[in-house]
């Protein structure tokens, strides 16, 4: 455990945690789960930079992927004053995952084995999931909208509760097996992981909008300009 006097740390249940959720920040998630999304973060395309440079920084992305509440974001962004050693030790950690989990992608993709050593890490992330359930207001609910919620609240004084959900989404993919539609930007300069749950299964592009109508007017406009005399 990496902060053993820590406060017992609430994290949003799963049913209201989307993989994929876009909560206004300015992380690129359009990976469709948890896992992918925390893999591209990297700064693997060229010019990218590290979206995770910081405790500040891993707090908001668990926050903007629905990870933890809203409400809880103060309190862990202050955890970096009261436990410097600690956040840091958890960042790191974060990142050898995130690591860890890109190597896997990598293989699956490749067809690949993977490499135990990264199972290993993200099993011992899994080793902190165990909690309970209870019912919690939500404070900004709008008329008409669900005033309660289930929360998942940790029994562990350990920080890598924090990072759990994002090793049980690396553990779902993993066990969907050497099929699972799990693919990469086909933009060369883009670098980015998707699961592909497109209804005919060959998605090319990590985002239409982003890179597929880009990649498009590039080559059309090659063309044209390879047509002219």
């Amino acid at each position: 455990m990496f902060f053993r006097n820590c406060r017992t740390i609430t994290l949003m249940s799963s049913e209201f945690s989307a993989d994929s959720r876009n909560r206004n920040s300015s992380f690129v998630l359009l990976g469709g789960r948890l896992a992918i999304d925390f893999v591209n973060t990297a700064p693997d395309a060229a010019g990218a930079s590290d979206a995770l440079t910081s405790w500040g920084d891993l707090v908001a992305f668990l926050v903007a992927t629905g990870t933890i509440s809203l409400s809880r974001e103060a309190t862990l962004r202050d955890l970096v004053m009261d436990a410097e050693l600690e956040t840091s030790a958890l960042r790191s950690y974060s990142l050898q995952l995130r690591t860890a989990i890109r190597q896997i992608l990598e293989a699956r993709i490749s067809g690949y084995a993977l490499d135990t050593n990264c199972i290993a890490i993200i099993n011992g992330i899994l080793e902190y999931t165990e909690g309970y359930e209870q019912l919690e207001a939500v404070v900004d609910a709008g008329i008409g909208e669900p005033d309660w919620r289930m929360t998942l609240v940790s029994r562990s004084h350990g920080m890598e509760w924090l990072i759990a959900a994002i090793a049980r989404s690396a553990a779902k993919l993993v066990a969907e097996g050497p099929a699972a539609p799990v693919r990469i930007c086909a933009n060369p300069k883009c670098g980015l992981f998707f699961y592909d749950d497109s209804r005919t299964g060959d998605r090319k592009w990590c985002s239409m909008a982003a890179c597929g109508n880009r990649t498009k007017v590039a080559t059309h406009f090659r063309r044209r300009k390879g047509g002219k005399k």
